[in-house]
This record gives C-alpha cells, sequence and structure tokens, in this order.
C-alpha cells in the first residue's frame, strides 16, 4: 500500500517520505529529551486548552503528541503521516487504549480525507535542521488554512533562527583543509564542495566569539510559504578578541498559548537536542577584536529542483578601524 501511495512522486519527495519508514529516526526523536518533553508540557499540562477539542497531529510519526493530547483531555485526535510508520503507530495507540480517541490516517495532509470538517488544535513537530531543512512547515500551514477554526491554537506557534560566530580553526583545517593533499594528490576541487555543504553538529559555548542574534522570528498564525524564502540583514557583536571561522544557526521554539508559556532552544547554550547546530564555514577567516561588529545578509530559499532542500547564502563585512583586517564576502551553501 505504501508504494502506491508513492507513486507519481518524484525521487525526492520519496527518498523524504521513507526516511521515516524506519524506527531509528523516531527511536532519536522520542529520545531527545529536550524536544519530547517540552511537547509534553506545553500539551498535558494545559488540560484547560484540550479538553473536549478535536485535534490535527500533522506529521504524527509514532503518535506520540496524539497521544499526549489524549491525556490532556481531547475529544478526537487524527493523526496524519505519510511514511509506514503510521501502522505501528496504530499498534502503539492500540496497546495504550486509545484507539477510540485517535484516527490515524496515512497519506499527504494535502490529500487524505479528515473526519472531521474542522479541527480545534493543530499540534505538530515540523522543524529540520536549520529550522527549514526537509521542514514540513508549508505542510502545517496548509493544514491551518484548510482546517483549522478560527481562533484555534496551533502547537508550537513560534520559531525564530539565531545566529552567532565561532571559532573553530582545528576543525576546518580537519574539514576542510583535508582536500589539500589526499595521498599526495590535490584535491581542492572537492575542497570547494566542502565549502558549500553546511555541517550540522554540536557546538561548545566556548567556540561562540560573538553575541548570538535573532534572524528571523516565524508566526505560525500569521506566516506564509512566501515567507520560507527571505533575505534578511543582521548583525554580529564581538564579545572577545578572537578569530571567526564560522558562522552558526539554530532556532527556538515557542508554545505561547500555554498558561505558563513553553520554550524550547537547539543552541550551543543549553542542553543537546538532535537538531544541534548548522554550521556555515566561511572562505576567510575573520580576525575581529571586542565590540567590532560582522554584519551581513543571510538569504534562504527552497531549491528549484527539490522544495525540502534548501539553497542558502551568506553575505558578510568585518567592520573595523583596522584597514589591514577589514574583510567581506559571500558563500552560497546547499542543504540537500
Amino acid at each position: 500500500m505504501a508504494d502506491e501511495r508513492l507513486k507519481g512522486m518524484d525521487h525526492s519527495e520519496v527518498h523524504y517520505f521513507n526516511s521515516y519508514n524506519h524506527h531509528g529516526i523516531h527511536e532519536e526523536m522520542l529520545k531527545d529529551e529536550v524536544r519530547t518533553r517540552s511537547y509534553m508540557n506545553a500539551i498535558v499540562q494545559n488540560k484547560h486548552l484540550f479538553k473536549d477539542k478535536i485535534v490535527l497531529d500533522v506529521g504524527c510519526g509514532t503518535a506520540i503528541l496524539s497521544m499526549f493530547a489524549v491525556k490532556a483531555g481531547a475529544k478526537h485526535v487524527i493523526g496524519v503521516d505519510m511514511s509506514t510508520i503510521i501502522e505501528k503507530a496504530k499498534e502503539i495507540v492500540e496497546v495504550n487504549g486509545m484507539s477510540d480517541k485517535i484516527t490515524l490516517l496515512q497519506g499527504k495532509m494535502e490529500e487524505v480525507e479528515l473526519p472531521f470538517p474542522k479541527v480545534d488544535i493543530i499540534i505538530s513537530e515540523w522543524m529540520g535542521y536549520f529550522l527549514l531543512y526537509e521542514s514540513m512547515l508549508d505542510t502545517v500551514l496548509y493544514a491551518r488554512d484548510k482546517y483549522l477554526v478560527p481562533n484555534g491554537l496551533i502547537f508550537p506557534d513560534k520559531a525564530t533562527i539565531f545566529m552567532a560566530g565561532i571559532e573553530d580553526g582545528e576543525y576546518k583545517d580537519e574539514k576542510i583543509g583535508f582536500w589539500d593533499n589526499v595521498y599526495g594528490f590535490d584535491y581542492s576541487p572537492l575542497k570547494q564542495t566542502a565549502l558549500t555543504e553546511p555541517l550540522v553538529d554540536t557546538v561548545e559555548i566556548k567556540a561562540v566569539v560573538t553575541d548570538p542574534t535573532a534572524v528571523l522570528t516565524l508566526d505560525l498564525y500569521t506566516c506564509t510559504t512566501a515567507d520560507l524564502a527571505f533575505a534578511i540583514p543582521f548583525t554580529l557583536d564581538c564579545r572577545r578578541d578572537d578569530f571567526v571561522h564560522a558562522i552558526i544557526a539554530w532556532f527556538d521554539i515557542d508554545f505561547t498559548a500555554c498558561h505558563k508559556p513553553i520554550r524550547f532552544s537547539t543552541g550551543p547554550h543549553t542542553k543537546y537536542t538532535h537538531w544541534k547546530q548548522t554550521v556555515f564555514y566561511l572562505r576567510d577567516v575573520l580576525t575581529v577584536q571586542q565590540g567590532e561588529q560582522i554584519r551581513g545578509v543571510l538569504e534562504n530559499k527552497p531549491n528549484d529542483k527539490n522544495r525540502r532542500d534548501l539553497d542558502v547564502k551568506i553575505s558578510y563585512q568585518l567592520v573595523t578601524d583596522d584597514s589591514m583586517r577589514q574583510a567581506e564576502g559571500s558563500c552560497e551553501y546547499k542543504m540537500c
């Protein structure tokens, strides 16, 4: 059945949905305590919002959020997911005695027929690396526009991308400099490729050279798919004398509808999450001093061939009175 549903989709879409067929990726997400506990607290601690409500879980996976909603008193929950993991989700829901409260549908959100014309609350864990890579946000926005009642609620409802500059010379030399001499051969053509591929990894807080800055905030009640392509200026204030080899990005997530607002961060200053941070290595090494600024523009748009991939461009300029250290440039990256 799953294969039939995937017929007619392009290869990139098939690959995306198939990646969620395997239990390993769901195990990683469920074991991410920051992620899962934040959702649990946002839902279960706000029973006054969920009591007797119809809830839609977009991209329900193993149905953990759906079961949280039932625990919070939801009248009924509809979970939608394209991957075959939904068959296991049905078993999980059944062994937990919630089959009468949760309806699970396999298919694309844009194509399934819901048993209710409207829902009171949408819950979804849609975030990808760099917030938007392989993200389901456009699907959540489709569900919002089609199914959410006026003044309905979205969990979570706010996402903010942050950036900062880091010192990471040792790893950059290891990752990028490796291509200068590969068993005696010059592999510099691959060095250029390596520079265009962001690294998803954990960054130690001690490596952060600049103050963090919020670059983009998305309000899920009002944003549109057009907002997911942007060019936004940023300013990074240098907090010490050091080198800047890369710019990192992470995101914070807010559940503002809660009685006590709940937030979690995927930044280097807090507990580990499976999203880690996204590292964009610069072609130039910037030598910075405390009080100086790195000013630039962050550009992002879905790839023309595969909308789940991203084309990212970072333009930057070191603002300094020292003419010997002045630097500017731009780097283009592909997240695929």
